[in-house]
């Protein structure tokens, strides 16, 4: 294994759970976000050779994360209506009171734009008002009054 593949396969392991929540947060349908996952490692992979380290690897992580899961997003509302399958057993959902809690809050965050979906997702993560501006390209300044609209939003749905 070349000295490149060991490298992006220690910063996969490093992030993955990174990559996870911000996948998660555009779908709550688990076959979706592992597709989302998938995308963006390939995404990742392509970018990886060119990555100057101009910005933090968080930064760049979460920017590729998040731009291919608009991308997706964009994707899905130009593809026509689909019907899925119903089972009789979702082994994706928990029924704990701790998990519907989260399961709510996310349904709540789902209703959101998608670049307050993005910035609710990197402060729920405690990225600093500077990295979230560096990541959405919007200053810390912008960052908290958007968040402070944001969470106005959360609590009125």
């Amino acid at each position: 294994m070349e000295q490149r593949d060991k490298e992006f396969e220690q910063l996969v392991r490093e992030h993955k759970s990174t990559i996870y929540t911000v996948c998660y947060m555009f779908s709550s349908d688990e076959d979706e976000v592992n597709d989302l996952f998938q995308e963006t490692l390939i995404n990742l992979w392509k970018g990886f050779a060119s990555f100057r380290g101009e910005s933090k690897v968080d930064t760049w992580i979460y920017r590729v994360a998040l731009n291919t899961c608009i991308s997706g997003e964009r994707k899905k509302k130009k593809k026509a209506e689909t019907v899925s399958l119903e089972m009789d057993v979702n082994l994706y959902e928990d029924t704990d009171a701790e998990a519907r809690q989260v399961q709510m809050l996310y349904s709540r965050i789902n209703k959101l734009g998608l670049v307050d979906r993005a910035i609710i997702l990197m402060w729920l993560e405690n990225m600093t008002y500077e990295e979230i501006g560096s990541v959405i390209g919007i200053s810390a300044q912008n960052v908290g009054v958007k968040l402070y609209r944001i969470k106005e939003q959360l609590k009125k749905n």
